[in-house]
This record gives structure tokens, C-alpha cells and sequence, in this order.
């Protein structure tokens, strides 16, 4: 949208411009709300706007002569910035001229020396007055005094300059009048208007009668800017018909000429020749007019002025200029698309089609460029950002002209995305399987569990904890056993492992990040206890007193391989390392009884004799295969009595025991069973999990 309003200058600081919420049709509350800022295209802030009523005033002194010139029409361009949806709103500012500036003479005094015999209607030019002021409060007119001899003529050009000239009406004698003086005032055209005066003394000379005379009044001349240095503009011609030095012409530039003008072109005097000494800008200026004069070299010296108008062709040498209204280099990866990232001005100098700029993005970015209104853009995300991914950009906006060739310059915005928690941390593993000899070290590691999180710095540090799992025995507490530390997730022990009493301990451990509000995620952790040989054999049956002694009877008529009893004994430890063995060590009588080596049943291995020792003591040990193997030993005392029974089955000793033994033996078979099976299963489990 655009607006514009029209001050004249010079207004003092407060006053009203115009009401920006009332021009809008919106209200003032949502202006305050919405930040409403003024950007202006020049250096300095001329208004300013009251958020409060809406309200545009004058913040500095406004200078009309001071900011453009000489040009019919002033203007300040505006633009309004509005947030919360980004809108922007360009308000143009006409300055009206007000009469400030009288005419003012280059001196208040002048003198002419002009030839008694000077020509009737001769032509004298007086250095102009200059209004900084335009349209009717500039020079408008000048009044000579009355005077006999000298008539006003005011000479108008393309620029709109009006150039005073004395023309003789009435041939000048010198013996009659040898001074003549004037008053020359420039008046303008405002209301009321103002005035100045120059004094003008001419001197009446003797001598040279002829000036010199251009073959045209005008010339006119094209040319390419940057044209080369020495590059002809024009020969001018002009001739006297005095002989002599009176006949002969030198050529310069006025004074009337600027001192830019002169270090642009410069005139040869002998030939007349003009050519090109500086750089020619179409952008600072489209046509020059050149005052030339030709006098001669008598005495005194008269002089005839003419006019060249050079005019200036364009040529695309003019980049087009980008500039950043408003950028932010920091952006939010979870911005949505059409975030608008910056407002890009674009200009370009020349003029025409070579003028006209068209700016771009790669389109391999998420970014687009949206076209607001002519010479300005915005920067908008056109998709979603992830930081993770890619964490900074380099956009390259191209801003290219419609010349030929076009010209292009490229202005690179870096922009790095800010993070948010927008990823969950992810274990190594899904899960963890530890192996642990039991009676291990209290402090020694089991595991390192190892999260990583692709968020940066308060949302990436990550805090491990353990928690119980699901189905677990609620007697297992896994933090009874274990502890891990939150900073680096290294489990170590805090007890030592009893394999009898726990085999396979499973929990979770779980890794929050930093972030708010925190993202968790958890892994399940197996650890699986390793058996050690540290429980000896115990001997169950028979039963032995404290001295580990136990007494049986058998009848001397007891005949080989008579089952005399059996040795059963039991090891907490698995394995091999309750794989039990029975040995007889020592033996009142070698080779009359012996043990077997598995079972532990005790036979009689040959018939009793009268000579035979009434009393037999036999050693027997039980040892594991563990590694080093434990051993329990047991004495049995073995007395032969008339009494006694052939076999187990007539014993005390089986009397009160008999029922137990087939009891016993089908435990300990049902629990190496399942203990095997245990053992083979959480095996056969740990190495699919390491294939």
C-alpha cells in the first residue's frame, strides 16, 4: 500500500503530517501492539510517528533547496514496518517549495568595457542571479534601469535558466559619454516576491569595431557516457572580419560554466575544438549545455557567446545495489515456512530496462524471495528447517539488471539456525547383555551404556538413571546391586553376586536430555551372573554327627556285592562345579568294601571271614570338579554283629532313612536338570546377541 501526503518545507519540529491509523482505516491500539517502526530511503530521520495516536510529524528541519535541488518535485519515501503478520506500508512525502530564497548576484558590482563602435544590437551577457527556490518562487524576471542606450534581453534555456544580456539599442560615443552606469535587478515570482540588484559601470573604448561571429548560434552534440578521455565533442567555427589581431580568435569556456562542467570538457582556443577531459555519468547528469565564447585579440578584445548542448546517451554501467532493511542471522530450526528471514532493497542507476532488477535464491536452499512491491523483496523460508542436518547457510541473493550485457551483483546472508529439543537421545545398542563371574569386586564395571542426542549443547547433555523393569522380581532391585553415573552411564557394582542366589538380573536404564521439556529414551540391560566353585560338597545321607562319623551294621553272612549303603551329597555350586565324585581314601581292611564312583553306593566286595576285624572304618570324600575342586569327607564305621542285617535294606540306618534316598535323588536330578537347562538357554541367548 502507499500513501501520500504533501508539506511544504521549512515546517517547524511537531508539525502535523498525517494520521497514519485514520489513512490506514486501522486503530491505533493495534499500531502500538504491532511495533510499528519508520524506515527512510535517506540518512537522516526527517518524521517520526506517535504510536500512541498514530500520528506522523516533522522530527528535523526539512530543507526542499537543501534535498533536491534545482528538480520541479521533492519527495521522502517512508516505508512503515508492522509485525505480527509483517506488512509494510510506503508512504511518499511531497515537499512543497515556499519563497525562502531571494536571487542573489554572483557581485554586487560589474564592469563592461564595450567599443564605442559596437554594432546596434549587440549582445552583452551579465552573469545571472541564482534562486535556489523552483516553480514561480525562483528568478522570474529582470529590470534594467531606464537608461538611452541599453535595452534588457533575458535569454531562457532548455535547464530553464534565464540569462540577462544588455543588447545596444543606440550607438555608444565615448566623447560624448565615456561611463555608463546601470542597475540590474532579479526579481522572483513569490508571494510576496523578493529581489536583488547588481551595479553595472561600462566603459566606452576606442579601437577594434568587428567581434567575432559563430557560423551558427547553437550547436548540438551525442555522446556515450564513459566515453574516452580526448573523445571530439564539436568544432566550433567563428570569423571576425578585422584583419590582424583583431581578426584573430581565441575560444574558451564561459564563466557561466560550472567548475564540474569545466572538468568534464575543456576547448582547444586555437581550434575551437571541444573534447572530453572527465568522466561522463548519464546517472549524474543526462545533458550539459556549454556556454562557449570566441574573442578576438584586439584592443580592446570583443567576444560573441554561443551555446552547445551535449546530451548523454545511457549505457548499462551500473550494478545493481542490495540493501538490507532488516535481516536477522539467527533463525529458530522449527520456524514454519514463509518466515520472513529479511527485507531486501534493490536499485540500480541506470536507467530503462537497464534499470530494472530481478533478484533470485538458489533453489537447492529452503529459501524463496518474495517480490513485496517494485525494488523490494523479502526472504522467506520455504520449507522446514532441521539443524541436524544442516546448521548454517551462506544464501546468495543475485540481483541482475535487463541490460545488455546484464550486469549482477551477489550479497551472501549467513544464517545460522538456532536449536530446539526436537530429538530424543538414541542408545549404541537396544540393548545390553553383561556376563559376570560372581563374588565379583564392589566399584568394578560391568557396562558403559552410550546415548548419543544430535541436538547442541543444553539439549544434548545427557543424564543417565537406572529403573527397575518390567516383570522383574521386585525382590531384585537392580540399585541394590548396581550404580551408574548420570554424567558418563558407566555401571559399576555396589555388592558382590551370589550366583545361588541370583542367576540373571534384568533392569532399565533410561537417558533424558537437557532440553525443555526433556525427551527420554531407555535400553533394557540383561546381565547374566557366571557360577565360581565356592560351596563345598555337603553330605545329606547318612546322616554324621559333629565329628562327621556315622555308624552301620551288617551280618557277618552279608555276601558280595551286597549294597552295604550309599553316600549322598549335594553342592550349591552348577555345572561342573557340582559334579560330585566319591572316593574312599582309607579303609580298616583295603578291598573288602568299596565305593562307587558316581553313585557313592558302598558294596561289599568279598564274603567276611572269621579273621576279618569285627569293626571296619572307611574314609570317603566327596569332591566337586570345580577348578580348584572342594572336598567333604565322611567316616563310616561299619560293625559286623551276629545281629546285623545282610544288607541295607535290614539297617538301622535304612529303617529310618530308607524312604528318603529315592526323595533325595530325584531332587538333585530335577535340579541339575533345570539348572543345566538354565545355563544352556542364557548361553545359547548371550551368543545370538553378540552374532
Amino acid at each position: 500500500a502507499q500513501i501520500r501526503y504533501t508539506i511544504p518545507e521549512e515546517l517547524t519540529r511537531g508539525a502535523f503530517v498525517g494520521n497514519i491509523a485514520k489513512d490506514l482505516g486501522t486503530d491505533v491500539a493495534k499500531l502500538a501492539a504491532a511495533n510499528l517502526q519508520v524506515l527512510s530511503d535517506s540518512d537522516s530521520q526527517y518524521f517520526s510517528v506517535n504510536v500512541n495516536t498514530g500520528v506522523i510529524m516533522v522530527s528535523e528541519r526539512i530543507d526542499r533547496e537543501q534535498l533536491c535541488g534545482q528538480n520541479a518535485r521533492c519527495f521522502l519515501h517512508l516505508k512503515l514496518a508492522i509485525e505480527n503478520p509483517v506488512e509494510f506500508y510506503r508512504i511518499e512525502v511531497e515537499i512543497l517549495d515556499i519563497n525562502d530564497n531571494p536571487p542573489e548576484f554572483p557581485s554586487d558590482d560589474v564592469s563592461l568595457r564595450i567599443y564605442e563602435l559596437a554594432s546596434l544590437g549587440a549582445r552583452f551577457p551579465i552573469q545571472p542571479a541564482q534562486d535556489p527556490d523552483v516553480g514561480t518562487n525562483t528568478l522570474q524576471t529582470y529590470h534594467l534601469s531606464a537608461n538611452e542606450n541599453f535595452n534588457l534581453n533575458v535569454k531562457a534555456r532548455t535547464d530553464g535558466g534565464k540569462f540577462p544580456e544588455l543588447v545596444l539599442e543606440r550607438a555608444l560615443d565615448r566623447e560624448l559619454r565615456a561611463f555608463h552606469r546601470l542597475v540590474l535587478t532579479a526579481e522572483d515570482g513569490g508571494s510576496p516576491p523578493k529581489s536583488s540588484k547588481m551595479h553595472i559601470t561600462i566603459q566606452v573604448l576606442d579601437a577594434n569595431d568587428n567581434h567575432p561571429v559563430f557560423d551558427r548560434p547553437s550547436y548540438g552534440a551525442r555522446l556515450v557516457e564513459n566515453s574516452p578521455l580526448g573523445t571530439l565533442v564539436v568544432k566550433l567555427n567563428a570569423t571576425d572580419v578585422d584583419e590582424g589581431p583583431n581578426g584573430d580568435i581565441r575560444y574558451s569556456l564561459s564563466s557561466h560554466n560550472s567548475a564540474a562542467l569545466r572538468q568534464i570538457f575543456a576547448i582547444d582556443e586555437q581550434t575551437g575544438e571541444i573534447r572530453v577531459q572527465g568522466n561522463l555519468d548519464f546517472e549524474e547528469a543526462t545533458v550539459y549545455e556549454i556556454e562557449v565564447e570566441a574573442k578576438d585579440m584586439g584592443s580592446p578584445t570583443m567576444e560573441e557567446h554561443c551555446s552547445v548542448v551535449v546530451e548523454i546517451t545511457d549505457v548499462n554501467d551500473n550494478a545493481p545495489e542490495v540493501i538490507l532493511t532488516s535481516f536477522s542471522s539467527s533463525l529458530s530450526e522449527d520456524a514454519p515456512p514463509g518466515t520472513v528471514v529479511a527485507v531486501i532493497h534493490v536499485r540500480d542507476r541506470d536507467s530503462g530496462e537497464q534499470g530494472k532488477v530481478q533478484c533470485h535464491v538458489s533453489p537447492d536452499i529452503p529459501f524463496q524471495l518474495r517480490k513485496d512491491y517494485e525494488h523490494q523483496y523479502s526472504l522467506l523460508t520455504s520449507s522446514r528447517l532441521d539443524r541436524e542436518h544442516v546448521a548454517y547457510y551462506n544464501v546468495t541473493v543475485s540481483a541482475s539488471d535487463l541490460g545488455s550485457p546484464p550486469l549482477s551483483r551477489h550479497t551472501i546472508l549467513p544464517i545460522a539456525l538456532a536449536d530446539v529439543n526436537d530429538n530424543a537421545p538414541q542408545f549404541e545398542q537396544a540393548s545390553y547383555e553383561v556376563l559376570v563371574a560372581e563374588n565379583n569386586p564392589v566399584g568394578s564395571v560391568l557396562v558403559t551404556i552410550s546415548a548419543v542426542d544430535p541436538d547442541s549443547e543444553q539439549n544434548s547433555r545427557l543424564s543417565y538413571s537406572i529403573l527397575r523393569a518390567g516383570g522383574t522380581d521386585p525382590g531384585l532391585d537392580p540399585t541394590r546391586y548396581l550404580s551408574i553415573r548420570p554424567t558418563s552411564g558407566q555401571i559399576s557394582t555396589k555388592l558382590p553376586f551370589d550366583y545361588e542366589q541370583t542367576t540373571y538380573l534384568q533392569f532399565h536404564v533410561e537417558v533424558s536430555d537437557g532440553g525443555s521439556p526433556a525427551l527420554r529414551n531407555r535400553t533394557l540391560v540383561h546381565v547374566f551372573i557366571a557360577d565360581q566353585n565356592d560351596n563345598a560338597p555337603r553330605v545329606h545321607f547318612p546322616r554324621v554327627g559333629e565329628d562327621s562319623t556315622t555308624q552301620l551294621r551288617i551280618s557277618p553272612s552279608t555276601a558280595p556285592p551286597a549294597l552295604i549303603t550309599k553316600v549322598v551329597a549335594i553342592d550349591a555350586d552348577s555345572g561342573r562345579n557340582a559334579w560330585l565324585s566319591y572316593h574312599l581314601v582309607e579303609a580298616t581292611e583295603p578291598g573288602l568294601f568299596s565305593v562307587a564312583l558316581r553313585s557313592g553306593e558302598i558294596r561289599i566286595t568279598r564274603a567276611l571271614q572269621e579273621t576279618d576285624a569285627s569293626a571296619h572304618e572307611l574314609l570317603v570324600v566327596v569332591r566337586d570338579a570345580g577348578e580348584p575342586p572342594l572336598s567333604t569327607a565322611v567316616t563310616l564305621v561299619v560293625l559286623v554283629e551276629e545281629r546285623g542285617p545282610e544288607a541295607l535294606q535290614g539297617s538301622e540306618a535304612q529303617g529310618t532313612d530308607g524312604g528318603g534316598l529315592p526323595t533325595i535323588t530325584l531332587y538333585l536330578i530335577v535340579s541339575l536338570v533345570l539348572i543345566s537347562t538354565v545355563s544352556l538357554v542364557g548361553l545359547a541367548v548371550l551368543g545370538v546377541r553378540c552374532l
